[in-house]
């Protein structure tokens, strides 16, 4: 995570200029290549999701689900997740190979299938028994969240790099709440939702406004992870928002 006063790309980059101080050419062809990795992340995951759960067995993909959602179990995983998110966005941000960069973002759209599945599974039977398709509807309204978001940076040219320390700390606070949840087996409700909600929101205003004026002209692969990052966390509570509906 980076802030406005404290821009680690200068120094991890260091042969592309910034965006901010480009030629409008020079940030067009940098913001359409951003946004076109990430529709390919995207399309990639959704492609992951669909191949494992037409390739895996129902049963097979229900003891995948209660092995992973089983308590000390969740831990383990959120634990590894984290490990490979920070891997795949150091690999990202490879200022010497560009097929370093491209492994990153791909190492992180797997990972991100894998967590996803418990949620997929159970919210696609749910929807089954509701006759409606959760998926598809969470998947729509966070289409719509992001392209508002996006479009509220793009319009105003708001830096919202300030965002950046309040994010990391709603992040660390997020975790520690979750993890209590395991541990003392507490609900977290709608409160909790909303406000991850909130927060993956405002990681999309952040990353979006890095865009325009922090990131360096060859961190697109990078930008386009964060951005996946976001969108991916954003889904993640959206559909569980529609799950929690009676």
């Amino acid at each position: 995570m980076s802030f406005a006063d404290e821009n680690p790309y200068a120094s991890t980059y260091g042969g592309a200029g910034f965006a901010a101080s480009a030629t409008v050419s020079e940030r067009t062809v940098f913001i359409r290549r951003t946004y076109l990795h990430l529709g390919a992340a995207v399309l990639a995951f959704i492609g992951i999701e669909m191949a494992i759960f037409q390739a895996t067995p129902p049963q097979t993909l229900m003891d995948i689900t209660i092995w992973m959602a089983g308590g000390w179990h969740w831990l383990l995983v959120l634990g590894g997740f984290m490990v490979v998110s920070m891997v795949a966005d150091r690999w990202a941000r490879s200022s010497t190979s560009l097929g370093m960069q491209y492994a990153g973002l791909a190492l992180y759209v797997v990972a991100e299938a894998v967590i996803f599945i418990p949620l997929l599974l159970m919210a696609e039977r749910m929807g089954a028994a509701k006759e409606t398709n959760l998926i598809a509807s969470a998947g729509m309204v966070t289409a719509v969240v992001f392209a508002g978001l996006t479009a509220i940076v793009f319009l105003t040219r708001a830096d919202f790099s300030w965002l950046g320390r309040y994010l990391m700390l709603g992040g660390f606070i997020a975790l520690a709440v979750i993890v209590g949840g395991i541990v003392f087996g507490f609900n977290l409700g709608l409160f909790f939702i909303g406000a991850m909600i909130a927060l993956a929101s405002g990681y999309i205003l952040y990353y979006t406004s890095n865009i325009l004026h922090h990131y360096r002209l060859d961190q697109y692969v990078a930008a386009s992870l964060a951005l996946f990052a976001s969108v991916a966390l954003l889904f993640w509570y959206v559909l569980q928002l529609f799950m929690s509906r009676d």
